[in-house]
């Protein structure tokens, strides 16, 4: 079965659904939504990998480690190694860089601290992913405002510029291995052609509903290299402000795209599908 909709990030492992995920999951069903369900640490991805072996159909999980929603977690490859071997899990992360709260952190020498563990903690996950042919599902932000946009920069503003050079060098070795999503796209569209070059995708969120900051790169960017995401239960697309976010949402989300770039609903959303299911590997699944 091919899906109607396709969220490629949503959190539905998260606490906020403890008491109707079951609910959530059958209204998925009903929709032909699927979902890949994104860990941050390792209990987080246990859970992704578990929703998705339960779940009837279109569920998925990606296996990973964010920067900094806990800064002591680790990757410990062989624990994610046996986690990768579920077949319902589709990519690693999520992982990457985030720079935001720098500014809480005193400079300059913990700065560089700080950006080198990100580093170390990212770089390992990349490498995983390569080792194992998994897609990356990447985190970045430099800014510390709660929906950083591309019309403005802080002074640590450099979180793209660091993780653009990091899979640029893992490229020249990789080749066609590394590869990816950049998930929550806040940059210019000169910052995403340059993720492009190297083969990656960049996905929007519920924030294009009510925010034009993005529209730009949405109108510019190829329709192949663009994926709607719901980010659930955060950030909750127009009209539905005010409630939980859920994966049946990410159809506003595929509905901004269309009518910002001008073009046939369904020539997007049957694309925003094609994309998603080449990106995670699922075309053959």
């Amino acid at each position: 079965m091919t899906p109607k909709f396709f969220d490629i990030h949503s959190h539905i492992n998260d606490a906020s659904f403890d008491g109707d995920r079951e609910a959530v999951l059958a209204r998925m069903q009903e929709r032909g939504v699927w979902t890949v369900v994104v860990g941050t640490d390792y209990k987080s991805s246990q859970d992704a990998a578990t929703i998705a072996s339960f779940a009837e159909e279109g569920v998925f999980a990606s296996i990973g480690v964010h920067p900094i929603d806990d800064k002591g977690a680790l990757f410990r490859e062989p624990f994610f190694a046996e986690l990768a071997l579920s077949p319902c899990v589709v990519a690693i992360g999520e992982c990457g860089l985030d720079y935001s709260r720098l500014a809480t952190v005193p400079a300059p020498i913990q700065h560089s601290a700080e950006r080198q563990r990100q580093r170390a903690l990212f770089e390992a996950q990349v490498d995983f992913a390569i080792a194992h042919d998994f897609p990356l599902m990447i985190h970045c932000r430099d800014s510390d405002r709660i929906f950083p946009c591309p019309r403005h920069e802080s002074a640590d503003s450099d979180a793209h510029r660091d993780i653009l050079a990091i899979l640029t060098e893992k490229k020249k070795l990789a080749g066609e291995r590394l590869k990816g999503n950049i998930h929550f796209f806040s940059q210019t569209i000169d910052i995403a052609r340059e993720y492009f070059a190297l083969d990656f995708t960049i996905s929007f969120t519920g924030v294009i509903t009510f925010s034009r900051e993005y529209d730009e790169v949405i109108r510019l960017a190829p329709l192949n290299r663009i994926m709607a995401e719901t980010d659930s239960p955060y950030v909750t697309p127009i009209p539905h402000r005010g409630k939980r976010n859920e994966p049946i949402f990410v159809e506003e989300v595929v509905k901004k795209i269309a009518e910002i770039r001008n073009e046939n609903f369904e020539t997007v959303r049957l694309a925003m599908v094609a994309n998603a299911l080449r990106t995670f590997g699922l075309i053959r699944k």
